[in-house]
């Protein structure tokens, strides 16, 4: 019986190496991999090139319904649940309004934005696949590395090593999950 697998794992010296390796893997056709390295660069974020994602439309949602919430609740308080006659002003003053709705538009936004974040990334994740590899914990510090997850659409194992080996890495590895 063999164990399913996350994916194949390279391990490459340089960042240099990475980045080449990244950018023959969006060319080769591959769409679902990740790399690693100790510290961030530009070169590799567009190597391993992200989708567009829908994150923003959701934090404006979140806004906009942050915004009418807070709104609402202080137009059903000051006119229908509470009304107070003062200085003859009307019940519904609505330049009162705005400072608490601005605030509530505000908090709806950033509430969004740490959840949709959180849910995107896939956090909180206390576990993953590539902590099996025991020199992946050098990935923080002096390795970088090029994962080439199973759930691509184009992924066959042995194909995937050879691929991995084309591009001369230090070692290629099965990740288990």
């Amino acid at each position: 019986m063999t164990l399913p697998i996350y994916g194949v794992v390279a391990e490459f010296a340089d960042l240099g190496a990475l980045v080449a390796a990244a950018h023959a893997t969006r060319a080769a056709g591959y769409t679902r991999f990740e790399a690693y390295s100790p510290f961030p660069s530009e070169a590799l974020t567009e190597a391993v090139g992200h989708p567009k994602t829908r994150l923003p439309l959701v934090i404006f949602i979140g806004g906009l319904l942050g915004g009418l919430t807070g709104y609402l609740l202080q137009y059903v308080t000051a006119v229908h649940t509470y009304p107070l006659n003062i200085g003859g002003r009307p019940f519904h003053s609505w330049p009162a309004f705005i400072p608490a709705t601005f605030e509530c538009t505000i908090l709806g936004a950033a509430l969004t934005a740490v959840l949709g974040m959180l849910a995107r990334n896939g956090l909180p994740m206390p576990y993953h696949p590539l902590f099996h590899l025991p020199r992946f914990a050098r990935a923080s510090r002096d390795l970088f590395f090029l994962s080439l997850q199973a759930r691509d659409p184009l992924f066959e194992a042995e194909q995937v090593t050879r691929f991995l080996r084309s591009l001369t890495p230090t070692d290629v590895q099965e990740v288990p999950q």
